[in-house]
């Protein structure tokens, strides 16, 4: 009987520990959610679709989360927004960004890596003889600023390109019709639709990430204070960011489409469901490590390898610690991915 005792009085233990009574779990639903400001790095498009998902649907207030989302646009710094405490979380474009918080020693890191392929692109016309990232070495490119400290870099290492080459980008596609011979920046869910639209052409498209870039793209970053203090409330938000991801590119779209369009009344339901149709077939979002990890994925080899390829071209000192701008602590745990088609 006392052996018995011995048995029976550590597992009723267990269970007394991990059983939820109904006040407890009445107590639970009743906390207020915890507010959450969340910084775009462009207004409302295709491109945030999973973030607007998790709201319109329910899944951040599932995951007990009021969920503010804060537009960007050219006018917009949400990154002084973020450094000022404005933001709890920001979106960076690209892996550049993130490195440049850790060689200014700034206390952000990025926890996640949102889209697997960075959807950047250069745009040009048809016919022209721009039709490869070789053929528009010492050419004319209209970039932005955020470029030409971006993944401008990378196409000066690979293809030979320079600042001379560099013309001002105005955020519109005026100068790029008028101009038969011009080049620029775009996105690949965006710029190819509006051209087709007002002008009736397919333009040429490079994709950055089909010439070798492997840098991450759509990072989302936060700052080390408020992970050390409220880990809770980042891997919350990240998981229902994932699995507003998922619902938004496997699942019915209607619900983010309509928050999209109220919040940035130049998107059209034609225009989004381009930009969900290029993230899915395009594997921007939810390819390579995703597959088994799951939306929002990284690893250390490939911070590695773009580190040191940047290093190697003076963009970075080789001593920087380039772990500084990145952890694995909230990702990789494969959240979300039963939600993808089989």
């Amino acid at each position: 009987m006392w052996r018995a005792s011995c048995l029976i009085l550590p597992a009723l233990t267990a269970w007394l520990a991990l059983t939820v009574w109904p006040g407890q779990q009445a107590a639970a639903q009743d906390r207020p959610p915890d507010r959450v400001a969340f910084g775009l790095d462009w207004k409302a498009e295709a491109e945030y679709g999973g973030y607007y998902q998790a709201v319109a649907t329910g899944i951040y207030a599932k995951h007990g989360l009021d969920v503010a989302i804060r537009q960007g646009g050219p006018q917009v710094n949400q990154t002084q927004l973020l450094l000022a405490g404005r933001l709890d979380f920001n979106i960076a474009s690209n892996g550049y960004l993130a490195l440049n918080l850790a060689q200014e020693a700034l206390p952000f890191t990025a926890i996640a890596a949102m889209f697997q392929r960075d959807p950047a692109i250069l745009l040009a016309h048809p016919g022209a003889g721009n039709d490869s990232f070789e053929a528009l070495r010492g050419k004319p490119v209209m970039i932005g600023a955020d470029t030409r400290t971006g993944w401008w870099n990378y196409l000066r290492a690979r293809y030979g390109y320079t600042d001379a080459q560099i013309r001002p980008y105005t955020f519109s596609l005026a100068p790029f019709l008028a101009d038969k011979q011009a080049v620029q920046q775009g996105y690949l869910g965006s710029e190819p639709f509006a051209v087709r639209q007002e002008a009736g052409f397919d333009p040429v498209v490079l994709l950055i990430a089909d010439s070798g870039f492997s840098g991450y793209g759509s990072l989302i970053i936060a700052s080390t204070k408020l992970l050390a203090e409220k880990p809770d409330v980042a891997q919350r938000f990240l998981d229902a960011s994932i699995e507003g991801w998922y619902s938004y590119l496997y699942g019915d779209p209607a619900a983010a489409n309509a928050l999209m369009k109220r919040d940035n009344p130049e998107m059209t339901d034609a225009l989004l469901d381009y930009g969900r149709t290029v993230l899915r077939t395009r594997g921007i979002v939810d390819s390579g490590d995703t597959l088994m990890l799951g939306v929002g994925a990284m690893s250390d080899a490939r911070w590695e390898a773009f580190f040191r390829s940047m290093a190697g071209q003076g963009l970075y000192p080789d001593t920087l610690d380039y772990k500084r701008a990145y952890t694995l602590q909230f990702v990789n745990k494969g959240t979300g991915v039963g939600m993808r088609p089989k």
